[in-house]
């Protein structure tokens, strides 16, 4: 339950600064701003919108002059507590206004600002047959690019060019005492002596609030061709998706177990979102034939591509012409071949067609809460973890029947180097704030509602934690840290002592965002 908010002498200039339309301190705005996917922390005691850098600069200096706690808040689709704070009391920033779009074609740069959403910024660049190398986690059409910079994501484009970090030149940066820093003097390369983009990069907003971000530039491939494969054990899976990552062949693929595949991943929202993807895929096929034969093909699959395998992995392979798309997915069908069993390519299809979906898993496929953990392993380390969470599952298993709590999981690689392994829990509980807001009243009308469910909600609680604890005994590294996962205790003295001395240098107060990462 929210706490309740205090006064503070930042609300009366605040509104002077940026105007009543621009800051909400309701009860109503408050308690949806205190919540994210997964739980409700303290009330903040006002929420500001700036809408210019200028303005944002202005906010920052007045919550310095007042000592007033500052936390960004980009799409707001966080579940590891990035923006939540227990104590409350603190003045969130939402970025979502920041949302211009400056796109240099020469240079082969575009600068937009933090509050741009990655399916905003696909389609400014659509128009021009251009693409950023990551271009955006599964949930783009709410999460910013500013927010995915501050918490590193992976999704589309991450087999052929890595996580969000990756894809970022510079940054533009307002500092805790309203500077404006940028974190690279060159617009060419980010790598002109120290790499200071990269401090800023999963950073959770300790060190500055981020403003403005440049990213490189690509040609659209503009050909692309699906493929899906079945395994019948996790280890068939993990051999085929490492071979397949370190090969980069594909722009981006994703595994998914059986419970995922036929649960959050596989569910279909009605007739009119079936309508909208056909017309999709028609719309996005290399020529009509092609796009009426897939989807000729997808009909006769049905529901078969979700219940294909223990485990199933998807692909989509891109080109500049069916020539290369075709020799890259040839290549791709031996690697993969030698560990399973192509089946018909129904998901990567849908993916491809709206890699953007509506943010209904925010729910569950039967109106369950939700909340997502992962981990990110070493190739030798995921496989033995794989087991040991089997074991840790099934010692919990009769407790969480009772409960009726369940599972699913799903898969990715990190660059070549890697593998993230997800973890989705669902349990039937109330919704909060944050879900009846985000979501339309008419989706809502159509789930299952919930009483509140302490007894659910705590073991969930538990069982998150005895998770994550696993997948520090197998050395896992996460992104979203947030306030959720371990990060100070797996520092080294130097390199605890190093990231003090920034954020005491950057933020002399702690008025940036403190908790996250431990600071």
């Amino acid at each position: 339950m929210a706490t309740l908010a205090v006064e503070n002498s930042a609300i009366p200039l605040l509104r002077a600064a940026v105007g009543d339309d621009r800051l909400q301190t309701t009860p109503e705005a408050l308690a949806y701003f205190a919540s994210d996917v997964y739980r409700c922390g303290g009330l903040p005691i006002g929420v500001v919108r700036p809408a210019t850098v200028d303005s944002l600069q202005e906010v920052v200096r007045i919550c310095a002059a007042t000592k007033t706690v500052m936390v960004p808040r980009g799409g707001g689709a966080s579940y590891t507590d990035g923006y939540i704070r227990t104590e409350g009391g603190h003045l969130l920033i939402d970025t979502g206004a920041l949302d211009s779009i400056e796109i240099d074609e020469f240079n082969a740069v575009v600068t937009c600002g933090a509050g741009v959403t990655w399916s905003a910024l696909k389609a400014a660049l659509d128009a021009k047959g251009l693409r950023t190398p990551f271009w955006g986690p599964f949930s783009g059409i709410a999460a910013t690019v500013g927010g995915s910079m501050s918490q590193n994501s992976l999704s589309h484009g991450s087999t052929a060019h890595g996580i969000s970090a990756q894809s970022v030149l510079s940054m533009d940066v307002v500092l805790a005492n309203a500077e404006l820093m940028s974190t690279c003097s060159s617009k060419a390369t980010r790598f002109y002596g120290p790499d200071l983009t990269g401090l800023f990069t999963g950073d959770c907003g300790i060190f500055g609030i981020k403003a403005r971000i440049r990213l490189p530039l690509l040609p659209v491939q503009p050909r692309f061709e699906c493929l899906s494969y079945a395994f019948e054990s996790f280890a068939d899976y993990h051999a085929a998706s490492r071979k397949a990552a370190m090969a980069r062949l594909d722009d981006s693929h994703f595994g998914l177990d059986l419970a995922l595949s036929q649960g959050q991943i596989g569910r279909q929202e009605g007739m009119g979102a079936r309508l909208k993807i056909a017309s999709d895929v028609l719309r996005k096929a290399p020529n009509k034939l092609k796009g009426v034969a897939q989807l000729v093909q997808m009909a006769l699959a049905g529901e078969n591509a979700m219940r294909a395998g223990a485990y199933m992995c998807h692909y989509i392979v891109n080109g500049f012409d069916q020539s290369e798309v075709g020799h890259k997915a040839r290549l791709l069908r031996r690697i993969l071949s030698d560990h399973g069993r192509e089946i018909a390519n129904s998901i990567p299809t849908f993916v491809h067609s709206v890699p953007f979906a509506p943010l209904f898993n925010v729910l569950g496929p039967n109106g369950e809460r939700w909340v997502p953990i992962h981990g990110v392993f070493a190739h030798d380390q995921v496989v033995p973890f794989h087991a040991a969470f089997k074991a840790l599952i099934a010692s919990h298993q009769a407790e969480m029947d009772r409960l009726g709590v369940w599972l699913g999981t799903m898969f990715s690689p990190v660059s070549g180097s890697g593998s993230l392994y997800e973890i989705a829990l669902y349990w039937p509980d109330a919704r909060t704030e944050y879900h009846d807001t985000t979501l339309a009243d008419e989706y809502l009308a159509q789930q299952p509602s919930f009483a509140a469910n302490p007894e659910a909600r705590a073991f969930v609680d538990t069982l998150k934690e005895a998770m994550v604890a696993l997948m520090q005994d197998y050395g896992a590294s996460h992104f979203q840290l947030g306030r959720a996962y371990p990060f100070q205790s797996r520092l080294s003295t130097t390199q605890a002592s190093l990231l003090r001395a920034i954020k005491t240098e950057l933020d002399p107060n702690g008025l940036m965002n403190p908790g996250a990462l431990g600071f």
